[in-house]
């Protein structure tokens, strides 16, 4: 069953529409350093996935295709046949099932720090049984330590806590039933079905998602993929990097 998902607008509605999709844990917040830059050329749209920020948790587990199938359901909602997709982490997860399975509604995909397959699958069970018995705070430290690069963490604690208040505030449910989604998400088989043409963003410094194994794998098999690594990056390079993020994606969906 589809979920209606939460979202927020910027930019011209006449403008090429631009959907993004964040991190296991994170809200429509996480992209407020883009917010500006893109919505100059693009009508950008965020959203929260299941169980994250004003998006209801039904009970799970998920798949990449129901998380997929809700950003379909935005499109239509929204009555947009096609847009443009970046997502980041879980988001560029989603992003690959939307280049593969539907190829007919995404015009240009960027896909950051993200993985074709994140193994092993049992540290995803792991994740969502203690999310469900603990909530996701008892995950929170550790997660956040992973989105970004000590000499940044140590510069900027302010980011620190907000992110990791963040993942402490999602729904157990709804994190849980993403960490499912992310278990059992496997399309290395398949990238060479996206024809999207296709940014692929990693950090230099991610310890979730590292270039090697993970981007480097998704822009060999994608079709004409441009793969860019990051210096002083790790898993929240969209927030860390912020202006050249900005620049690559610009350019990226400006064609």
């Amino acid at each position: 069953m589809g979920v209606d998902v939460h979202h927020i607008e910027n930019g011209p509605e006449g403008a090429p529409p631009l959907v993004l999709a964040g991190s296991l844990g994170a809200t429509v917040r996480m992209w407020e350093p883009q917010v500006e830059a893109l919505s100059a050329v693009f009508r950008v749209i965020r959203y929260d996935h299941r169980g994250h920020g004003g998006t209801p948790a039904p009970r799970g587990p998920y798949s990449m295709a129901d998380l997929g199938g809700d950003v379909l359901r935005l499109l239509d909602r929204l009555g947009l046949e096609r847009a443009h997709f970046a997502g980041l982490s879980i988001g560029g997860m989603v992003g690959q099932w939307l280049g593969v399975h539907a190829p007919d509604r995404i015009d240009r995909l960027a896909l950051l720090a993200t993985s074709p397959h994140m193994g092993p699958p049992s540290s995803w069970r792991d994740r969502a049984a203690v999310a469900r018995d603990k909530g996701p705070a008892a995950l929170a430290d550790a997660v956040v330590e992973r989105w970004f690069t000590p000499g940044f963490a140590e510069e900027h604690p302010e980011d620190v806590i907000r992110m990791r208040d963040g993942i402490a505030a999602t729904d157990a449910e709804g994190y849980a039933g993403c960490c499912e989604a992310i278990e059992h998400h496997d399309v290395r088989d398949e990238l060479s079905r996206i024809r999207a043409p296709t940014l692929v963003v990693a950090g230099a410094d991610d310890p979730a998602t590292p270039p090697r194994g993970h981007g480097d794998l998704i822009a060999e098999r994608v079709p004409d993929a441009r793969l860019v690594v990051l210096d002083d990056a790790a898993h929240l390079l969209s927030w860390q990097r912020a202006a050249k993020v900005n620049g690559l994606l610009t350019e990226h969906f400006a064609g």
